[in-house]
């Protein structure tokens, strides 16, 4: 567990260097576990870099703790009170291995040109649950996941200054709206929910045709979001400032 602890607190993959230094103890000793984790699934050695990082026994263990989450349940709960009183989709999403990772979905009273699975991996700059992680998490967890989503078009990754004026208009305005980033003629609106205790929020999203989205639907649908986010932190116990 040490070894494993020391790898989560990482953030990433780490060299065996770096993870006997993590965890204090000697390269030889810290290699004996490494073997031993890796053989189990628990850690995986990259071929190419010889860096090590959390294995798929790992992340399968990730996605059973996460459907266990009492935080999930409870958010969850309020997903079809906002649905109703919007009328709109509303889905729900958590940090996973590669991404946000939806793991609810609420059709509202309208059709979307999209049929969503739960489990999905949504992309974190045209996605509106995306671009909240993005505003929230160190760039050691979103950059590396943002590079990997954007390989196949190096020159479609934002610059710093991008990047940050991106995370700025999230965390003044309190939400990330996109429109068409995923789905063409989709309108999307996220915010973070943070569990008491916990530095990676939930963020909960509601998607609606954007032929609906004006001013005056998206003001609204925004106050009904934010007023969600205030109710359910203060289930959570958590004071969560809303803009």
């Amino acid at each position: 567990m040490t070894i494993i602890e020391a790898i989560e607190r990482g953030l990433g993959p780490m060299s065996l260097t770096q993870i006997a230094k993590a965890s204090g103890m000697g390269p030889s000793k810290a290699h004996r576990y490494l073997v031993s984790l890796s053989r189990i699934g628990l850690i995986a050695q990259s071929k190419h870099s010889g860096l090590y990082d959390l294995g798929p026994a790992m992340r399968r263990v990730g996605v059973e703790s996460l459907r266990r989450m009492d935080e999930v349940g409870l958010v969850s709960e309020h997903l079809p009170e906002l649905r109703d009183r919007t009328s709109h989709a509303v889905n729900l999403a958590v940090w996973g291995d590669h991404g946000p990772v939806l793991v609810r979905w609420a059709y509202g009273s309208y059709a979307l040109p999209i049929t969503v699975r739960v489990g999905a991996t949504m992309p974190l700059l045209t996605s509106s649950v995306g671009r909240v992680y993005l505003a929230y998490l160190p760039e050691s967890l979103t950059l590396p996941v943002l590079e990997s989503q954007l390989a196949a078009d190096p020159k479609g990754i934002p610059s710093a200054d991008e990047l940050t004026a991106l995370r700025e208009e999230v965390r003044r305005r309190g939400v990330a709206e996109t429109s068409g980033g995923v789905v063409p003629g989709v309108m999307s609106l996220a915010a973070p929910v943070f569990p008491a205790g916990e530095t990676i929020p939930l963020v909960i999203a509601l998607a609606l045709p954007a032929a609906l989205a004006d001013t005056a639907t998206m003001t609204a649908i925004e106050a009904e979001l934010l007023h969600t986010i205030e109710v359910i932190s203060n289930d959570l116990g958590v004071a969560q400032q809303l803009p």
